[in-house]
């Protein structure tokens, strides 16, 4: 507590201090230090004391205080200082290491004019009364932002003495530092006790690339020379650029650009309104100056849309850019789609869009729309959309859409493909643009460099399905033509040499070179053709079998889903089972042989797991169906003999049996020839794609179902295309991986 000094006329009153050292003149002043007596801490923090001056008579100009004969180690700050009469100053006293414990006496010594006046304060010099210490000497707030405020502790306090422990914490440099004072140590600490010193760093200059530096002094007063009281303190200041929006080649898709000062991730909020409501994935930048560009997709066409970049920092600093307008542009007229959808009344379909795969009509390609039918995205068969057809259109984890570009597989039995047609495999972004492509001109060369037994093959087109592998590669399938007879290899019984079309898989690794081949016609016999011979097997899907690193093949021809021993790239490809009628699995839960699949399309795990026992789905065409013995379709009581079917099987491969959990009999006015998948989706509901309802004068028309999983499914939602067929259609998230809309 400072002393008060009280004055009244000429005399000075010392009533309320804990002590004064006074002389007086009934002609002069009179100088008064108080108190008279002080403790300081050997190497420790300073002591305040009070110097007055009083008129007594005569005098009114300024005095002149002089701290003389001053022991050593003591140090008066300020060591002299002039005062008016009637006036009141503070000086403080510190003793260094080098002070001698003990007592010693300081002299003040007033002047002015001839008249000297003197004070003596005695000071007990102490040896520090406890042991401090900090958990660093140093802190660095790192990367910041202009106007940010970064709060942090920087430094924790310990009293590891006996002692209660005086402080006077103090920063000096540069004012972007500030103490938090409400959060910070205190002036004493208890003895074991400790307490952090909170800072705050809010940069309105940029520093970088320089760093910005302060000085945290704690001012111990009770502790020994040497102790370390002091933090440094620094960080750097950056302005976060501004985006920058741009079109590209897709007239539904912007390109959002930001540069990030230093480590962080971007993700892009966009919608009609500054409310936004959609959002892009996160992508990052791991180096000071990197550049993040995301393309900006899912907008209806011919529509202002509002976008902001949203920055997470790895340092946990947020930023927002400002506010940016984009305008789509309409979907070109060749990619316009005649659609509508219908929900059922108090039914809520699993969330996302679809991705629809539209040939073969118009639209021909790629078009993914929202669950209302406004086109969102479009990619259109390149070149003449009568040759080339886009299918087996997967997304990618990189975001991008990898397709198969080819004429129809059973071209290659008519000889050679017309001017103008494209088959080739291609990986293409949101924009539109090419990544990387594999022709079937290029593959065939490396074929037949590769030299092994299973590539000694001539490919004819690419077609149907391209399955991407957790591990980067690709499985493309591909078609090949082999004129088989009696005694060709394989040999083909009871008819006269005939060309016959087969499929085969080629694993491609990540650099697009072959790694595997599997050719149907080196693992399945020529003589079986239930259906359309010699297109022999019109394969047209391949998935990847998870748990075992195993292929499931859908062969249309032979209706059949095969097993292929592929074992990551290692299997032998042996075939381990055949799904179907006349294949290796009793069928529960159903009729043999009608409530097999016929014609099928594109198998799918309905279950996480896919060895073992598991769940798998299919999209029955049913155009080849086969009925018990005794049975004819189509006449009065008996079934039609076209109709479609989505099964679902319990799959037991150690027992070899197929469980019919699920099994949705169409009626005959949805008969589907060709085309359309099944899947389980997110909230357990089952979509399908009936992809050739109506072909011909009718057509061509498709629909798309998302029902409940009941033995009698309920409809949720619906969707009507027609111009086109739907080869495939599928429920995704969004236009973005891992991210739902």
């Amino acid at each position: 507590m400072k002393p008060k000094v009280l004055f009244s006329g000429a005399l000075l009153a010392c009533a309320a201090l804990d002590g004064c050292a006074l002389t007086s003149s009934q002609s002069d002043f009179s100088l008064v230090v108080a108190p008279s007596n002080i403790t300081v801490a050997l190497g420790g923090g300073q002591q305040a004391l009070s110097i007055g001056i009083s008129q007594v008579s005569g005098i009114n100009q300024s005095v002149t205080v002089t701290a003389a004969a001053m022991p050593a180690g003591l140090t008066v700050t300020p060591a002299n200082l002039s005062l008016a009469p009637g006036s009141l100053a503070e000086i403080r006293v510190s003793a260094s290491s080098e002070a001698v414990p003990g007592t010693a006496s300081i002299a003040f010594t007033g002047t002015s004019g001839g008249v000297t006046h003197t004070a003596v304060v005695h000071v007990t010099i102490a040896l520090p009364s406890t042991t401090a210490s900090l958990s660093t000497t140093s802190f660095d707030f790192g990367n910041n932002l202009l106007n940010n405020t970064v709060t942090q502790s920087v430094v924790a306090v310990t009293n590891t003495g006996a002692a209660p422990l005086t402080l006077n914490p103090a920063l000096t440099g540069d004012p972007s530092f500030a103490i938090v004072s409400g959060a910070s140590c205190g002036t004493q600490l208890a003895p074991g006790a400790d307490c952090d010193m909170v800072l705050q760093y809010a940069p309105t200059a940029q520093s970088a690339p320089g760093t910005q530096h302060a000085t945290l002094n704690m001012g111990f007063v009770d502790v020994s020379p040497g102790t370390s009281q002091t933090v440094a303190i620094s960080g750097k200041s950056f302005t976060l650029p501004a985006g920058q929006v741009t079109s590209t080649g897709n007239p539904q898709v912007a390109l959002y650009s930001m540069t990030l000062p230093f480590p962080g991730s971007v993700t892009i909020n966009f919608g009609t309104t500054t409310s936004y409501g959609l959002k892009t994935w996160t992508q990052s930048a791991q180096a000071p100056g990197g550049e993040v560009s995301i393309f900006v997709a899912g907008m209806q066409a011919s529509t202002l849309y509002h976008m902001q970049a949203a920055v997470q920092f790895s340092n946990g600093i947020v930023a927002n850019d400002a506010d940016h307008t984009f305008t789509t542009k309409a979907v070109p007229p060749s990619m316009r789609t005649t659609v509508t959808t219908t929900t059922t009344p108090r039914m809520t379909p699993q969330p996302g869009l679809e991705l629809l795969n539209p040939l073969a009509g118009y639209p021909s390609g790629v078009v993914v729309t929202d669950l209302s039918g406004n086109v969102l995205w479009t990619y259109a068969n390149p070149g003449s959309s009568n040759l080339n057809f886009i299918d087996g259109v997967k997304m990618l984890p990189d975001g991008n859409f990898l397709l198969v570009i080819g004429p129809s597989s059973s071209v290659s039995l008519g000889g050679a493909f017309a001017a103008g047609t494209i088959t080739e495999l291609r990986e293409v972004n949101l924009a539109g643009d090419t990544v990387r492509e594999i022709s079937i001109e290029d593959l065939n060369s490396e074929l037949a460099a590769a030299g092994c037994a299973e590539c000694a093959v001539q490919l004819d087109n690419f077609h149907h399905d391209v399955e991407p592998l957790p591990n980067g590669h690709w499985l493309a399938l591909a078609n090949t033509t082999r004129v088989l007879s009696a005694t060709s290899q394989p040999p083909l019984t009871g008819a006269a040499a005939t060309t016959v079309l087969g499929d085969v898989i080629v694993d491609l690794d990540q650099n697009l070179q072959p790694a595997w081949v599997w050719n149907e016609f080196n693992h399945l016999d020529p003589n079986r053709h239930p259906m359309n011979f010699p297109d022999w097997t019109h394969t047209n899907a391949v998935v990847y079998s998870k748990d075992d690193g195993n292929l499931l093949v859908s062969l249309r021809h032979q209706n059949w889903i095969l097993k292929v021993n592929y074992d990551d790239g290692l299997g032998d490809g042996s075939i381990l089972w055949r799904l179907g009628k006349g294949g290796d699995f009793t069928l529960d839960g159903g009729t043999d042989p009608s409530d097999w699949e016929f014609a099928q399309h594109a198998p799918a795990f309905f279950s996480a797991n896919t060895a073992g026992v598991f769940s798998l789905g299919a999209m029955d065409n049913g155009d080849d169906r086969i009925f018990p013995a005794g049975v004819t379709c189509g006449s009065a009581g008996a079934p039609p003999c076209y109709y479609s079917t989505v099964p679902v099987w319990q799959i037991d491969e150690n027992a070899k049996t197929a469980t019919l959990t699920f099994h949705q009999v169409l009626p005959a006015a949805l008969y589907s020839s060709f085309g359309g998948n099944a899947e389980r989706l997110a909230n357990g509901n089952v979509e399908y794609d009936l992809c050739a309802v109506a072909v011909g004068i009718n057509g061509p028309f498709s629909y798309v179902y998302e029902v409940t999983s009941e033995s009698t499914p309920q409809t949720v939602w619906s969707m009507h295309v027609t111009g086109t067929f739907l080869y495939r259609a599928f429920r995704i998230p969004s236009l973005y991986p891992g991210v739902q809309w």
